[in-house]
């Protein structure tokens, strides 16, 4: 019988992220198709908050040297997780913080470890896996035989946990020794709300192509109006921002962009392919290797003053034929009443 270890940070207000809660719901799904025991891992400053969101058997590993990310720490306290629940599959939220200490981990275990994980399904007791391969092109099947198998799960796969309950906590003790704590936090440096515009839980995208920064009816660029009008709908709606290829190349061809976007926020074949409820995209023409980063977006959306561009090619649930100026700037005033 496999036992099922759930295994993540906490966050500074000591609770569970919605990432880490939609791989908890992964790892209850596939205890219950197995026929296992699902225990669950925590570390980090405080997991009081966290405990409260989850119910079952949860380990813990708390303190101050625990609250930031930190290699040496933080692989230990997950180190001692999984040796205490004696897990043989371990689910993981792939966060940064914990991409960064899982092939670590399952090396010292002598375990193995597979990253991006869309997907599974259990057949005759054996769970078989699901990743993207080819920029989301070809999907894989893969299974180990190796324990502990350690697995981190892609955020917006599967919904987010609800089972809040009584969770039966045990802490674990793990010494905290000098060598774990040669790197040391000095402070935290975080982009404004206005800088911010990559948000992997909102629910729209909101994605800006090179029309935006063309020339207009009037002969004029106007990019600051541009940005303007992106910056106070992202601001009010809470939305993440994509762009296409074109707009982020153009910085290296000389001409202006819009100051706040990177290659960062570019969408596609070659992008990112992110997995929001809704999506909007603006002055894009909606061509293939756009559109498949798209892929994920339950509800697509897109505003072109092109009445056969890509997107009216069936790639879309509406099409807007309008200028994107107008429609965003009369959108935000909507957001402001």
């Amino acid at each position: 019988m496999e036992k099922i270890l759930f295994l993540s940070h906490t966050e500074e207000n000591g609770r569970l992220s919605g990432h880490a809660l939609e791989a908890l719901t992964a790892a209850s799904q596939a205890a219950h198709d197995l026929g296992g025991e699902l225990v669950l891992g925590l570390f980090g400053g405080s997991a009081s908050e966290a405990a409260t969101q989850v119910s079952g058997k949860c380990l813990i590993v708390e303190g101050e040297a625990f609250g930031h990310s930190r290699y040496a720490t933080d692989a230990a306290a997950a180190e001692a997780l999984v040796k205490t629940s004696a897990a043989s599959i371990v689910f993981s939220p792939s966060t940064s913080r914990m991409n960064r200490i899982l092939s670590g981990v399952a090396a010292r275990v002598g375990g193995e470890t597979d990253s991006h994980i869309a997907g599974f399904s259990a057949s005759n007791g054996e769970l078989i896996v699901n990743r993207w391969y080819y920029h989301q092109r070809m999907l894989g099947e893969l299974s180990r035989l190796t324990r502990p198998w350690f697995l981190s799960i892609d955020a917006g796969v599967f919904e987010r946990f609800s089972g809040e309950g009584a969770a039966e906590t045990q802490t674990i003790s793990v010494e905290v020794t000098e060598h774990l704590t040669r790197t040391t936090v000095k402070g935290l440096k975080s982009p404004t709300s206005g800088e911010q515009t990559i948000r992997p839980d909102a629910e729209i995208l909101f994605v800006a192509g090179a029309g935006w920064t063309k020339k207009q009816p009037d002969g004029q660029q106007h990019v600051d109006i541009a940005a303007e009008r992106i910056l106070g709908f992202l601001k009010k709606s809470g939305a993440s921002l994509g762009s296409s290829k074109s707009l982020v190349d153009l910085a290296g061809e000389g001409q202006a962009v819009l100051p706040f976007m990177t290659h960062l926020n570019q969408i596609g074949q070659t992008g990112a392919t992110p997995r929001h409820q809704k999506g909007l995209s603006t002055c894009c023409h909606g061509e293939e290797p756009h559109v498949v980063g798209w892929r994920f977006i339950n509800e697509r959306r897109a505003v072109n003053l092109d009445a056969n561009c890509g997107w009216a090619q069936g790639k879309t649930d509406v099409l807007y034929v309008a200028d994107a100026f107008e429609v965003m700037e009369e959108v935000n005033k909507l957001m402001s009443d």
